[in-house]
């Protein structure tokens, strides 16, 4: 029997490319043992059990950024989660170690070296976070989501563009879309109550919205409506402000929520978050969001024609997550301090009118875009950890 560990957690951008691996290696060994490691505050305590994977829990160690107090106290906490981090690994057997990144990977990587275990890293960001380019002076294979992430493979160690591991909703999407595009419009619009015949816009700003992608685009309601209708998910407690501007705009008559109960009432829909985000994605001609290497690798994955809108905070990360889709002509990337309601106006209805352009767009995303990283990135773990057997 193989026995795989997987490290990583914290955020649902290095927990779901996890889940997606191991569920993969699952389907591809059913036989293998497969465990992970994560903090017990992170997505991942209650993800992990979720899907099925047994969870094994160190506390989370930053690197120390500054000299304070946590500096000082940071030698000694983390040599106590190395030890634990060994005891895990001996307890599991562990025959290769398959890192995500996080806080949770960088002792995870310095254990499973010393015990000369093989080590795989799964980098799912444009630019590389200061754990994996901690591990990848050891690891044996390297993946990534991108080019020229900064990491750099050692030795003979191989380092190769995978791409992201789709979430299991989002890879069945794009078998949908593969076997019936039309069929999985038609579909998705039926189960949202919106017209499969007219184009679609939507906007999402992740979970807790983005307020300047909500003012900008509902400033612009009734130009948008003109061309197409809107599906807004505006994030946590953002709802109502968007609604009121959209109802100032164009009246309570182009409003509604997302319910197939209410087709027909309006084409302005608004709704805080979406859990089937998939099915706004499956009937959508154009999607306008930001940047996340989540959202980035899925768009492409399934074609989909995008507007970008980089978070204008730290190092311009989510910059560098477009820049390669937008420069292989899959979408258009907006700096957050040009994306106003009068840019929308003058680009977005121009933008939709044109389906050629539309469709040029979408093949160019998709071509760029990756779908089966997760089967690959077990095929690899799977070969590592047959190694000592």
């Amino acid at each position: 029997m193989k026995h795989i560990v997987l490290a990583g957690g914290g955020t649902a951008g290095h927990v779901n490319p996890l889940l997606s691996v191991a569920a993969a290696i699952k389907r591809e060994d059913p036989q293998a043992a497969i465990s992970v490691i994560g903090t017990d505050v992170g997505l991942e305590k209650e993800l992990v059990p979720q899907a099925g994977f047994e969870l094994d829990t160190i506390a989370k160690v930053p690197f120390p950024r500054r000299p304070n107090m946590q500096a000082l106290r940071f030698p000694g906490r983390w040599r106590q989660e190395q030890k634990k981090v060994r005891a895990i690994l001996e307890a599991r057997r562990a025959d290769v170690v398959v890192g995500f990144g996080g806080y949770v990977s960088a002792p995870v990587y310095t254990v499973a070296h010393s015990m000369d275990l093989p080590i795989i890293i799964h980098e799912q960001n444009a630019r590389a976070g200061m754990a994996n380019k901690l591990g990848a002076r050891w690891a044996d294979f390297i993946g990534t989501a991108y080019e020229n992430t900064g990491l750099k493979a050692h030795g003979d160690a191989e380092i190769r563009r995978v791409g992201l591991p789709l979430r299991p909703v989002m890879a069945d999407l794009c078998q949908k879309l593969q076997n019936d595009k039309q069929t999985a419009r038609q579909s998705a619009a039926a189960q949202l109550g919106i017209d499969p015949e007219r184009p679609l816009v939507v906007i999402t700003g992740g979970s807790l919205g983005a307020v300047s992608l909500n003012e900008a685009v509902s400033g612009a309601a009734a130009e948008l409506l003109k061309v197409a209708q809107v599906i807004h998910l505006t994030g946590r407690k953002k709802g109502a402000e968007v609604s009121q501007r959209v109802r100032s705009t164009v009246g309570e008559q182009a409003l509604t929520d997302l319910d197939p109960a209410h087709a027909g009432l309006g084409d302005y829909h608004v709704a805080e978050y979406l859990e089937r985000i998939d099915l706004a994605f499956a009937a959508a001609d154009l999607v306008i969001c930001r940047s996340g290497a989540g959202t980035v690798s899925e768009l492409a994955a399934i074609g989909m024609p995008a507007v970008y809108v980089p978070l204008p905070i730290g190092n311009g990360e989510q910059r560098f997550n477009a820049q390669p889709v937008v420069d292989a002509g899959g979408g258009l990337m907006v700096a957050d301090s040009d994306f106003s309601s009068a840019w929308v106006r003058e680009h977005i209805p121009a933008l939709i009118a044109d389906a050629g352009r539309l469709q040029a767009m979408g093949r160019k995303a998709y071509d760029y875009g990756i779908r089966d990283a997760a089967q690959t990135m077990a095929g690899i773990v799977l070969g590592y950890a047959g190694r000592s057997h």
